[in-house]
């Protein structure tokens, strides 16, 4: 694999990652799903994932990248803040700007009545997953393999739970089985296009490296704030919810330790 282009490596990697929202999402087609608290207790798992990545996998090595090129001082700090704010920022933007619904909240963004309600769902899924593709590409750019696969599994574990809540809400849409497991399978398939994205940004300049790893912190962090833990913690299963980010949180830490 060390032969492989980082651009080749970030594709592959956020691949698998976004295809594990597929298997992530099998139970609704082989079988009885997980109760609400369960759900809630992955979708915590996968936020304490995200929250891990996000500083041990791109922020930290973002300051690290910053200080080689510029020195110890305030300016690798003030890099870092900035491109965290900016991809905060930039999926906020979207967050208003793209019509999409949400599961349980309801529509937000511009009305767009011409849109089908299943053009509605896959926005809002895409919305989240972009960040979690250019994450892990930006992982590989900048790091190789070493950087990279600790992203792309974690990011992987997460996208799981990430397919099963799909899938579960549009059940109880009253999609079914099959299409409800397909649009849950699809919402992944967007990550391979951050992946190159994010690999290819920092492959081509070195300079851009500390404000790629941590914009894509900035863009995670805004997903996890806005999106998974409310939803987590809406139905009275908070406990559960953070037990889950603990695990996630530790597990993708060792992870990153351990492979990185």
């Amino acid at each position: 694999m060390e032969t492989l282009s980082p651009l080749l490596l970030g594709a592959l990697g956020s691949l698998a990652a976004g295809l594990l929202t597929a298997v992530g999402a099998l139970p609704v087609l082989f079988g009885r799903v997980p109760g609400p608290a369960m759900r809630d207790a992955l979708l915590g798992f996968a936020a304490g994932v995200m929250l891990s990545a996000s500083f041990f996998s791109l922020i930290i090595p973002a300051l690290d990248a910053g200080e080689e090129m510029y020195g110890d001082g305030a300016i690798p700090a003030g890099i870092v803040v900035v491109a965290i704010l900016l991809g905060m920022g930039l999926v906020a933007l979207m967050n208003e700007k793209l019509p999409h619904e949400h599961f349980r909240s309801g529509r937000e963004g511009p009305q767009s009545a011409s849109l089908r309600r299943i053009w509605l769902f896959i926005i809002a899924i895409t919305i989240h997953n972009f960040p979690e593709g250019l994450a892990v590409g930006v992982g590989f750019g900048a790091g190789g393999v070493e950087g990279g696969l600790p992203l792309a599994i974690g990011i992987g574990l997460q996208n799981a739970p990430e397919g099963l809540a799909v899938a579960v809400a549009l059940l109880g849409e009253s999609y079914p089985r099959w299409r409800a497991w397909g649009i849950a399978a699809l919402t992944g398939m967007v990550e391979p296009i951050g992946g190159l994205i994010g690999a290819g940004v920092v492959s081509v300049s070195q300079p851009l490296l500390p404000w790629g790893l941590a914009f894509a912190a900035g863009a995670m962090l805004y997903v996890i704030s806005h999106e998974i833990i409310p939803e987590t913690h809406r139905r009275g299963h908070q406990n559960k919810a953070t037990l889950g980010l603990a695990i996630g949180l530790v597990l993708m830490l060792f992870l990153d330790v351990w492979l990185g």
